[in-house]
């Protein structure tokens, strides 16, 4: 069973809301895309409410259909070194694909947040499988699903391996010898795999968490298998318990298979919430939600997570029962999607209702005790160590949650009162770990020192 007060929770940060639709309510404006102090007063009220982080999503081009959908515009770690200076404990979770970066320029940014935020750096590693990024890159196609998650894993090792490049107390600072830095204490990594080689080591100090959080969807088998090796944090999609401990035990199979323990990885699946004082006013509030959406947006969303011509698929008709799984795309997002339409026997409208106009995380929708009571459900039966909430429209959603569902939560003795440190590990519960070059075995196999 869940234990008391380790509930954990962070925000899904993007503008204007999770609900598609969210950029046509009165409470939100265009300009928002690219304001940080949309993005900081966001942060500040999870803050309110002792969230572990802020969770910033991520792409790198403009998606067809841009007219109708929000997308992410403002580049992460900016993103969060803005609300780093305007916040003092929330956490800084920032997305970056091993796709189209390079693990020193990554490695060196995340380090850099996790010092200028005194220790509440987080990295989402993700793979980019989208039919247009490769554009921006100079590549005339996009990398298989294979090579994509091959990369990733040799990706995060390395810039594991440049975190852990300088051992702690390296920088030393002794004026009166002269000496600013100790170079025994700063290594080579040495790398040299199918896709980089990295000489080493990084420019930045270790960082104050020593790695900051790594974080992975975890759905595919890709991403389970980048889970065991890297994860803290796994974000899945989930839709029932049930489901929920299920993924669990084969998560905990495959870290003990990578030497971690089982239970080691915290599962927080997405959680869409819309909240009002009465069921009535939720369910209103999710109908003008719903009543907003551009349904050409929602269509072509859904067509995309199905890798189908949008113009195959009838409104008000079933799925059609020949859509095959997608080549390079992701397969949980269609798998979910497909049993959801089937087990609901939804038309395509109905569909795209149900995900919230665009959304395949679970959605919530009522009072603040029906959100507690199902948080509650979820946690109690060990089926999760928490959720990301993906607020419907921001900053009202959050405001709500902040307001209404944490103190429920606080009285059912799921949720800390108040931050008892200064790290994310620390929000966490997760241990700070040693640089690997700071053992004497490390420093025999030649790699303690600058040549």
């Amino acid at each position: 069973m869940g234990t008391d007060y380790n509930l954990k929770l962070t925000l899904h940060l993007i503008y204007p809301g999770t609900y598609s639709s969210a950029w046509r309510t009165d409470e939100t404006d265009a300009s928002d895309l690219v304001s940080p102090e949309f993005f900081v007063n966001a942060a500040r009220i999870a803050e309110r409410g002792a969230f572990d982080a802020v969770f910033l999503a991520d792409n790198l081009m403009v998606p067809d259909g841009f007219e109708h959908r929000v997308f992410y515009a403002l580049e992460p770690t900016i993103t969060l070194a803005t609300i780093a200076a305007h916040t003092s404990h929330i956490g800084l979770i920032g997305t970056i694909s091993t796709s189209y970066n390079e693990p020193f320029n990554l490695a060196r940014r995340i380090a850099s947040l996790d010092h200028v935020s005194g220790g509440r750096a987080g990295w989402n590693i993700v793979t980019t499988a989208d039919s247009l990024t490769h554009l921006n890159f100079g590549l005339q196609q996009p990398s298989s699903r294979e090579e994509r998650y091959a990369r990733a894993l040799e990706f995060a090792d390395t810039v594991v391996d440049l975190w852990d490049s300088w051992e702690d107390g390296a920088l030393v600072g002794d004026k009166a010898a002269g000496r600013l830095i100790d170079p025994g204490r700063v290594h080579p990594i040495n790398h040299a795999g199918d896709h980089y080689r990295v000489r080493g080591p990084l420019n930045v100090p270790r960082p104050p968490q020593g790695h900051p959080i790594r974080v992975q969807a975890g759905g595919s088998e890709g991403g389970l298998a980048l889970a065991a090796r890297h994860a803290d944090i796994v974000f899945a999609l989930l839709h029932t318990v049930d489901e929920a401990k299920a993924y669990r035990k084969e998560l905990d199979r495959r870290l003990i298979a990578q030497g971690r323990q089982a239970g080691e990885v915290i599962v927080m699946p997405g959680l869409v919430t819309i909240i009002g004082s009465t069921e009535e006013e939720a369910k209103r509030r999710e109908e003008q939600l719903w009543n907003l959406v551009p349904i050409r947006h929602g269509l072509n969303r859904l067509a995309f997570i199905l890798d189908v011509d949008p113009d195959s698929l009838d409104l008000d008709a079933p799925l059609p029962e020949n859509i095959t799984p997608p080549r390079d795309r992701s397969k949980i997002f269609f798998e979910k999607t497909i049993a959801r339409a089937r087990e609901g026997k939804l038309t395509v409208r109905e569909l795209i209702k149900v995900q919230g106009g665009g959304t395949s995380h679970r959605i919530v929708v009522g009072t603040p005790e029906k959100i507690a009571d199902d948080i509650e459900r979820w946690y109690r039966a060990d089926a999760v160590g928490g959720f990301n909430i993906m607020a419907d429209v921001l900053p009202s959603g959050i405001e709500a949650f902040v307001d209404g569902v944490v103190p429920l939560l606080r009285a059912r003795k799921l949720f800390r009162h108040g931050y008892t440190g200064t790290t994310l590990r620390d929000h966490l519960g997760l241990a700070r770990p040693a640089s690997r070059f700071s053992t004497p075995a490390a420093k025999r196999r030649g790699q303690s020192t600058l040549s």
